[in-house]
Order: C-alpha cells, then structure tokens, then sequence
C-alpha cells in the first residue's frame, strides 16, 4: 500500500520522511515476493530500522519544539515499533531469508504506519495548526 495525501500530517519535513517509509516498505514487499536476493532484503531492512530511527528522532525533536501535548505516547509507540522492527530482522536471519516472514514483515509494517500516521501523527499537525492560528 503507498503512501496518499489522506495520510499527509501537514508538516512537510515529516510527511517526506513517511513518503520515504512507505517506499522502503513497498520496496521491501517487491523484493520478498519477486524472490530477490536475501541479501538484498537483509539491506532493505537494515535501511527501514536506521531510517524508522532517524524519523522518530526528528519527528520527536519537532514535537518536543512545538511542546506537542502528547509526546510521551507517540515516544512509547516509536520505541515499541522499534522493538517489532528489530525482531523481523530476527526473525528474518534466524529464518534463513524466509519469503513468508518478509510478506509478514511488510503487513505488520504497512498496517503499523497507517495506523500510526492516520490516528497519531496526524494529531501533531492539528496541533501546529492551532498553535499557529
């Protein structure tokens, strides 16, 4: 599933970095189901934990700039993805580059972000708004 605009959040710097999420993920998905190299799946996860990392952190620093209300539950969600995120890579290793553990790694991820983007980041937009209103 791509990224829409209905997922857009409405601050530019994190809707790019969540467009860039999304194509990983897709990539990811392409990869496992056309029997890619599991190298190449291997580096493709590696990229999604180190960008989801580097995401969080700016998506933090922004909350925390703008003294988001509820940065102490998107903290714990970011921590708790990262904790899922590490163990498909796990998983993936342990299972010797699985097709079925990548399909299931792309929808846990897929269905993660849109929830994710669609409820709580969301809600960090419609807070700059106000605020700037």
């Amino acid at each position: 599933m791509p990224w829409t605009q209905d997922l857009s959040v409405g601050v530019e710097l994190i809707d790019d970095q969540h467009k860039m999420c999304f194509e990983k993920a897709e990539a990811l998905f392409e990869a496992g189901k056309n029997h890619q190299a599991k190298e190449y799946i291997g580096e493709l996860l590696d990229f999604l934990s180190d960008y989801t990392k580097k995401h969080f952190a700016d998506e933090e620093k922004y909350m925390l700039s703008i003294q988001y209300p509820g940065y102490a539950e998107q903290k714990k969600e970011h921590e708790a993805f990262i904790a899922q995120l590490d163990k498909l890579k796990t998983d993936y290793e342990a299972s010797g580059g699985s097709l079925m553990v990548i399909l299931n790694a792309n929808q846990m991820v897929v269905t993660w972000l849109t929830r994710h983007i669609g409820t709580l980041d969301k809600k960090i937009g419609q807070f700059a708004r106000q605020k700037q209103a």
